[in-house]
């Protein structure tokens, strides 16, 4: 098979590595997530193609699950908890604060591409909430000063990597 790009030959080795599993569709997805950081569009037909489903099939499973985007995030992302122990704690303020002072919704990023805000239905810190996740931390008792806080430093951090 002759490949367009590198995303392409990328693409096929995790399908050859998935296609015959039992249930591929979603470890298949899974691994596309971790190595891309979201699902290339051009990545639907060949694993259609390869696990006998339809283009729309596959796209229909990425669109369901709030965990596949289908664009790639910004430099972070930071998940907020939108759980009933995190609301119950002040998370819908903290929800609100936050996208104003990013200027998105949730699956969007912000204008400078350094922060991606996703919703998340537990982080299983129920007792510390309002919580939010950034990278692999969690962060509880999260107040919308707390949030300031965080996403300054991500800022810094952001724009000590890029140079």
């Amino acid at each position: 098979m002759t490949f367009t790009s590198p995303t392409d030959a990328r693409v096929q080795q995790h399908i050859a590595a998935h296609r015959e599993r039992p249930g591929a569709l979603l470890p298949l997805l899974h691994a596309l997530q971790d190595d891309f950081g979201f699902i290339p569009e051009s990545a639907l037909a060949p694993i259609a193609g390869a696990l006998s489903q339809t283009v729309a099939e596959v796209a229909g499973v990425v669109s369901f699950y709030h965990h596949f985007r289908r664009t790639p995030p910004g430099d972070a992302v930071l998940q907020l908890c939108r759980a009933e122990a995190c609301q119950a704690a002040g998370a819908r303020a903290l929800e609100a604060h936050v996208k104003q002072r990013l200027g998105v919704d949730y699956h969007q990023t912000s204008a400078d591409g350094a922060v991606t805000l996703e919703p998340v239905y537990c982080l299983g810190n129920c007792a510390c909430g309002p919580s939010v996740r950034i990278g692999d931390r969690v962060y509880g008792r999260v107040s919308p000063e707390r949030a300031d806080q965080l996403l300054d430093d991500l800022q810094t951090q952001v724009v000590e990597v890029r140079g």
